[in-house]
């Protein structure tokens, strides 16, 4: 299971949106930056997506692709698969979780940081006040 870490900034913001989106319960839940976001929304669209393949749909550089990617996949969010080339060698290609796995997931670590607070709380005594 991922560690919950949802940022106590970003889940007071997110608790007075009215309507937040998916992105910002994604950011706000598993405490990822904007371009990690948009890196995971890009893999949903285009599964299977090599580095350079996520670089330049996001127009980004691809070791700061890299680094979201590692980060998305420490999160449980994103896969990775060797795909081993005609010519000789190698590559990577990337893909999403897909939305309902990345939904459970999402319930899943804030019921393991609520679950956190819950017991928090619990151990707070006349010593704390």
């Amino acid at each position: 299971m991922v560690e919950a870490d949802p940022s106590p900034q970003r889940f007071r913001e997110l608790m007075l949106d009215e309507q937040p989106g998916f992105a910002d319960v994604l950011a706000c839940v598993f405490n990822i930056q904007e371009h990690e976001v948009r890196t995971f929304l890009t893999l949903q669209d285009y599964p299977g997506s090599t580095v350079a393949e996520l670089a330049d749909q996001l127009e980004r550089d691809r070791s700061n692709v890299n680094r979201s990617l590692s980060t998305l996949r420490e999160k449980g969010l994103a896969e990775r698969e060797r795909r081993l080339l005609d010519g000789g060698g190698h590559v990577y290609q990337y893909a999403a979780t897909p939305l309902p796995e990345a939904r459970e997931l999402m319930h899943e670590t804030l019921d393991e940081w609520t679950a956190y607070v819950h017991d928090r709380i619990d151990e707070f005594g006349e010593e704390d006040l």
